[in-house]
Order: structure tokens, then sequence, then C-alpha cells
């Protein structure tokens, strides 16, 4: 058998936002017949169903990591096969437990503790795919069917799923693993989790999990603008945001926005910025504009600029919510240009700013460490001084 062990790379950080309906929780296990006393690890199972109206149900054994849980990577393991179930790989492999190699004496067998399990460095999922493996089953007849890709689209379904339960783990480093057919599997596995977060983010946003999240710099507080239906109704607000006691103090990003709504609307100030009264009151954000989207894919843009040898700079905060940091990497991936420099950290006062990462066609791609959606706006210090090396040909 072959081993393949994949890392799967700023994958958390999306999770945070992929949410499918609620799943049932798992259960304990509490001990484990054959086996002398209690348990000295935390072991988990359960199923998840997934597929059309939950037909296909997946069982799974979580087995938390005996060193660390709430750092300590967390492992997705597949068995090969295809059909043979995990159970194996926990019992003769890298579980905590093994069955004790000795004459079969027609009792229970017994079970000892493996020395060199994986789970006393990492928190491990085994799932019994495809269904039909293990103790996973379907509840049609037609459900019973799978190959290669539905098995792909369902353990990342699981995966989902499995989240909502134990959220907790969405910080830890995340990796696909597996052995013997699984060295099929496991890409297959890969690419399918990561075309979904690509391609499948805001169709799967649970808006009542991250409604209290400000989208546009998930660590700070949320504190939208309100939107304004008609030029009375702003106005009004206008009036309302000049009175002192509406702001006690800027306690979030959009009361401070508030204030750029009355500086702006001000007379004095249009008057200085030799502003025409035609377009009504000022708005950050109008919503009302008359205005066709029409393109959604810039990339054929990019490829021809960078045919043409100009140089590019892209660079994401890695707080932003609204587009997040991996998508940009996803698509400039896509461009399929050698990589010239690979990640590294670029430094701004002694610390860390975010990574970077440099292509053979001239173009550059930073993340700004804390950084939200407008990052100079949050980051200022860090995207001043990005700016200015890029400017100068300096790496970053």
């Amino acid at each position: 058998m072959s081993r393949l062990v994949l890392p799967i790379l700023f994958l958390i950080v999306v999770f945070e936002i992929i949410y499918p309906q609620p799943a049932l929780a798992g259960l304990p296990v509490k001990y484990l017949p054959g086996f002398e006393g209690s348990l000295p690890f935390q072991l988990e199972t359960g199923y998840i169903g997934v597929g059309e109206a939950d037909e296909v149900q997946l069982f799974y054994y979580f087995i938390k990591s005996q060193s660390n849980p709430k750092i300590d990577p967390l492992i997705y393991w597949f068995t090969g096969g295809p059909g043979c179930s995990p159970l194996s790989a926990i019992l003769y492999e890298l579980g905590p437990v093994t069955l004790d190699i000795r004459a079969y004496n027609g009792s229970l067998p017994t079970l000892s503790l493996n020395p060199y399990a994986y789970t006393k460095v990492a928190n491990m999922i085994f799932v019994d795919l495809p269904v039909g493996t293990g103790f996973s089953y379907a509840t049609t007849q037609k459900a019973n069917y799978s190959d290669d890709l539905q098995s792909a689209h369902y353990a990342y379904e699981f995966l989902r799923k499995w989240f909502v339960e134990h959220q907790e783990y969405l910080k830890n480093p995340f990796y696909v693993a597996g052995d013997s057919y699984s060295g099929i599997t496991v890409p297959i596995v890969t690419e399918v989790i990561s075309n979904g977060i690509d391609m499948g983010i805001k169709p799967w946003i649970n808006l009542k999990l991250v409604k209290d999240i400000y989208q546009y710099n998930i660590l700070e507080p949320p504190c939208e603008l309100a939107s304004y239906e008609s030029r009375r109704s702003l106005i009004e607000n206008i009036q309302k945001l000049k009175n002192p006691a509406t702001h006690s103090g800027i306690k979030c990003r959009g009361q401070w926005h508030d204030l750029g709504l009355i500086w702006a609307n001000d007379k004095n100030v249009q008057d200085a910025l030799h502003v025409r009264k035609t377009n009504g009151a000022w708005e950050e954000c109008r919503s009302n504009i008359s205005f066709g989207a029409i393109i959604d894919n810039t990339i054929p843009y990019h490829e021809n600029l960078s045919r043409k040898g100009f140089r590019s700079l892209i660079y994401s905060g890695d707080h932003d919510m609204v587009v997040p940091f991996i998508s940009t990497e996803a698509w400039i991936t896509s461009l399929n240009y050698p990589i010239v420099v690979d990640w590294k950290p670029w430094i701004v006062d002694g610390q860390v700013a975010g990574y970077t990462r440099s292509y053979s066609n001239q173009m550059t791609f930073a993340t700004v460490k804390g950084g939200g959606h407008t990052a100079p706006e949050s980051k200022p210090v860090e995207c001043f001084s990005m700016l200015k090396r890029w400017l100068s040909y300096e790496p970053l």
C-alpha cells in the first residue's frame, strides 16, 4: 500500500463562512469491549446524511488528539479498496487502540493501546465511504450506487455538515490523507473541496450564523451603514447624525463612516469642493444607480495584460469575508504562471505584515495580515510600505 498525505492550505478560513443545514451531533463512546478500563482518549461516532434527501447515511469515527486537540491538526482519513472501512486503519494502522496479536481462544478479542497512534498528535476523522462501506448505508436502491466523483462530493458534503457541530476545529490546520486506493480518492476529494471553496461560497452561507459578524473585517464589531430608500430619509438621517448624542464615541467602523456622511453633505464642504447641486445628498454607496454588470470574468484580462508585460500587485486583507483572499489566490493560480519566489512573510517595523508570492508574469500577490475588505483603511502603515516597495521595484 502506498500512503499519500496532501495538505489543504487556507481551507479553515473559508469553512468559517460555509455552513449547510445543521447535522445531528455524534455521540461519545464511553468504552470499547475488549479494552480494560475507561478509554484514555475521546471517541465520537455517528451518522451524517448526504445526497438528495440525505438518502446516503455515512458512518464516521472522530477521535480527538491525545495531546492538544484545540491546536493540533485535523486529519480527514480515507481507507482504500474502494470499500474498505477505516475501522481497519484504526485497529491495525494508526488508531489509539490495536487488536492484540494472540491466539484466539473463542472469547472476545482484546484491545490494547497503540504507542504509535496518529491520534497522539492529531485529531482524526474516519468515514465509511463510499456508501455501503462499513456501517454506511443508503435508504433507497438507487442511492446504493456510487463512483469516485460522487463519493468525493459526498465526502465534501459530509465535512461541511460535520463542521456545523464541531466549529471549534475550524481554526485547526487541516489535512486530507489516506492509503492504498486513496491515492485516487484523496486528490479527487481535495479537488472537490478546492472547487467548492472557489465556486460555491455564497450559496452555502448560512446568514443566521454570520449575521453578527462584520463581513468586511471579521474581527471588528458589526456596525453597518443604514440603507436609505429616499433622499428624504437620507437627509433626515444626516440631521440625526449631527446630534452629538448620537455618537458618544466611535465604537465601530460604521460610526466612523457616519462622520464622513455628515462631512460630505455639509454646504461649506461642498462649496469648497465646487460641488454642483444636481445629485442630491451624498451617499457613500448608492444602490439605485442605473448600471449593468456584463463582465463576470476578468481573468482573460489579466492574462492579456501579462502577455503585454505589465507588472501587477494583487493584495488582499486576510480578514475580509466578502472577497476572501483564498478566492483571489485561486484565480491567480488558474493562470498557471511559474512561481518565482514562493510564500514568504513580508515585514514592516520588525513584524510580519502578511505573506507574499511572486510569479514569472511579473505578478506579485500579497496578503495583509489583519487587513479587511479595504486593507489600507484597516492597515494603513503596512499598505503604505507595500506600495512604496512595489513602486520602487523592491521585494515586499
